[in-house]
């Protein structure tokens, strides 16, 4: 199976899923959490990273890193040093995205009891 960005269109050209591709971009909890991480702190490492998605696996959180790496939205600094360290920061490309976050973030803030509200009554109903 092929990884989400590797599924993008290839109708991008031509403006067909344009709304899909950017989701399967930026989509997903996880990635929306690493982007999150990354610009409250510029430099993080993988094990910084880690600590502030906690629910993340180590495993999720590298394949999303890559994702967003080959995309061009995180960057990935490795030293060569003992031990190695590796560093991810946001790129250029990646900070464009931050008035996207920021009206999410304000939606949520105004309609997530609604929300709640709302799947309360869909449970219930249910039950």
């Amino acid at each position: 199976m092929k990884k989400p960005s590797e599924r993008l269109s290839k109708n991008n050209e031509t403006g067909d899923c344009q709304v899909r591709d950017a989701l399967l971009i930026i989509g997903g909890k996880w990635k929306n959490m690493i982007m999150h991480a990354l610009t409250i702190q510029p430099y993080l490492r993988f094990n910084q990273l880690k600590v502030n998605i906690p629910d993340i696996s180590q495993k999720m959180l590298t394949q999303q890193l890559r994702e967003l790496e080959r995309d061009g939205l995180v960057n990935r600094k490795a030293y060569a040093e003992i031990p190695p360290r590796v560093e991810y920061s946001v790129t250029k490309l990646g900070l464009t995205l931050t008035p996207v976050y920021q009206v999410i973030n304000q939606w949520q803030l105004l309609h997530m009891s609604e929300v709640i509200k709302s799947r309360e009554d869909f449970d219930d109903s249910k039950s």
